[in-house]
């Protein structure tokens, strides 16, 4: 059996932002673990989470983007063939966690900067916090930050299978859709 191919894909623009995307996220959790492996407060260590929170505002910055994109600009190419509804409807809620983590994780640690009391200097830009110090609430939030990015893992990883699970199992255009054009 071969894979059925409608030809529909995603925008370029779509594709690109996708897979930039994904590229930051990688980035930031690879900052939030690498600083582990060095002494606290060494410049290195301090190195990294200010990585972590630039990259992290900047896919809060892109989903912003896509999502505007997405409701005004993209079309969604249709699946060929066609999957059941329920494949749909689990497809549509992991796209939600998913947007909604893009756009809960990066908003959280903002917030944990500010509760902290810490300037938040993203880029060269200072930007205003968004509640006063306060600690307890940081390390509330911090608490909700780091059971999001757990979180992250199981759905980036579901949204990989999945993808996967139709290229290689089911063998329609789900992946292919997304991937960038050849030559």
């Amino acid at each position: 059996m071969t894979i059925r191919r409608s030809g529909e894909r995603y925008a370029m623009s779509a594709v690109a932002l996708h897979w930039i995307t994904l590229a930051l996220i990688v980035a930031v959790y690879a900052c939030i673990l690498l600083r582990e492996n060095f002494p606290k407060g060494s410049d290195i260590r301090e190195g990294l989470k200010a990585w972590h929170f630039a990259l992290g505002l900047t896919v809060l910055a892109l989903v912003v983007v896509r999502l505007a994109l997405r409701a005004f600009l993209w079309r969604t190419p249709a699946i060929t063939p066609a999957p059941a509804r329920w494949q749909m409807a689990l497809s549509g809620a992991v796209h939600v966690a998913l947007y909604g983590l893009m756009i809960a994780m990066p908003i959280g640690g903002w917030l944990i900067l500010s509760a902290s009391g810490k300037d938040i200097v993203i880029w060269g830009m200072n930007l205003p916090a968004l509640v006063g110090a306060n600690p307890s609430l940081a390390g509330q939030v911090k608490e909700w930050h780091e059971l999001g990015g757990t979180i992250g893992y199981g759905l980036i990883g579901l949204h990989a299978l999945a993808a996967l699970f139709h290229h290689y199992v089911v063998r329609d255009d789900t992946l292919v859709r997304m991937l960038p054009r050849r030559g």
